[in-house]
């Protein structure tokens, strides 16, 4: 076993698809403490970087040159924790997007549990291939280290059946056809950050490349609005959110796309792109919005009003809201999109520039809370 006199440290994976963001833990006053951070991006293009910072902000790797893929980054990783004696890891912690039906709890990685994220794939063909290739990779390099899968999934298992169950053939759900519910890792995080400060009722809304919105009654997720995978819900970045299930009817038969022609039109074409002719980021839209722009006003005002919406059918769910929270990069930083959003939920008891304190905007630490999972596992099996 590993001798405890030891800095036991938890790294923390969280891979994109061309991205791979991760943390370096260590245990300090009851939390977790961040020692490094990093991130590679654009991996596999030739503007990719990659750039490793101490917790204080120091630089301590800067690469601009290519990384083929997520090994090279994790091998050049593993050089500078071994640089700035970080002894190995006790365990690396892979943030996972969707475990399908059997997993869905935060455990260890074994054979088994490989095996089963394996045969969830076309739960989430974007997503399970690379966090798949990643763990692979990481046990090899950290090979003596505890790998751990948390699950973006795990926090919605409390859905009641009628918020899980989707309005089809029972067979489906018992084949795991069901509203999953995503960004758990984050919500968990916030409630985490929130504690005896989180009321009854509340309602968190993760907004960025991917968004949703979740109802929670005394700490627990009982609604959000991504379902089966994370294109459903609100319009998104690039993924169209809730659709009519005609409209995907009308593009089989008129246009005869096939589910991967679908899934790229769906996923990378829609949502805010699809709205603005191929605009995505948030910045870009409020700019070209408040310089005039039809398209990009549209998009900003369907977001915004979709995201109410949610809301505003939360609020009926829970019989009011005690408390709303804004997190993720759009949620955090675009005030003109928060406005938007309370613009018209003063019926409920909230506006922006709340005195009372209902609205609140708190940064997520889903490599946190993943450290802290682990963490647990690890001394739980130890136990």
């Amino acid at each position: 076993m590993h001798n405890h006199d030891q800095e036991r440290t938890i790294l923390v994976l969280n891979s994109g698809s061309s991205s791979l963001k991760f943390g370096l833990f260590t245990r300090s006053a009851d939390d977790e403490t961040l020692l490094l951070e990093g991130a590679a991006e654009g991996i596999g293009r030739d503007d990719g970087r990659l750039r490793i910072k101490a917790a204080d902000g120091r630089v301590l790797l800067q690469q601009e040159p290519t990384l083929e893929s997520q090994t090279v980054a994790l091998q050049k990783l593993s050089q500078v924790l071994v640089r700035q004696h970080h002894a190995r890891p006790s365990a690396v912690g892979h943030r996972v997007v969707h475990g399908g039906p059997r997993l869905r709890t935060h455990q260890r990685i074994t054979d088994d549990v490989r095996r089963q994220l394996q045969d969830a794939l076309h739960f989430a063909p974007l997503h399970i291939p690379p966090a798949l290739a990643l763990i692979d990779e990481a046990t090899q390099i950290f090979g003596d280290a505890a790998h751990f899968a948390c699950f973006d999934t795990a926090f919605h298992a409390t859905l009641p059946p009628r918020a899980a169950q989707l309005a089809i053939p029972r067979r489906y759900a018992d084949a795991g056809v069901i509203r999953y519910g995503f960004h758990g890792l984050s919500y968990e995080s916030l409630v985490a950050q929130l504690g005896a400060a989180l009321p009854s009722r509340a309602v968190f809304a993760h907004l960025g490349n991917g968004s949703s919105v979740c109802a929670l009654l005394d700490g627990r997720s009982v609604d959000t609005s991504m379902g089966l995978t994370p294109t459903g819900g609100i319009p998104m970045s690039t993924r169209c959110g809730d659709l009519d299930p005609g409209v995907l009817l009308y593009l089989m038969r008129t246009e005869r796309l096939d589910a991967d022609a679908l899934e790229t039109l769906l996923n990378r074409h829609s949502g805010l792109a699809g709205y603005a002719d191929g605009e995505s980021d948030m910045q870009a839209l409020e700019k070209r919005a408040a310089a005039g722009d039809a398209q990009a006003s549209l998009a900003l005002d369907a977001f915004a009003t979709a995201v109410r919406k949610t809301i505003g059918g939360y609020a009926a769910l829970l019989g009011g809201i005690d408390l709303l929270v804004f997190t993720g990069g759009i949620g955090e930083h675009s005030a003109e999109v928060r406005r938007r959003v309370c613009d018209g939920l003063a019926f409920v008891g909230l506006a922006e520039n709340d005195p009372a304190g209902k609205v609140r905007v708190l940064h997520t630490e889903e490599e946190r809370q993943i450290a802290r999972h682990c963490r647990q596992l690890l001394e739980a099996g130890e136990g």
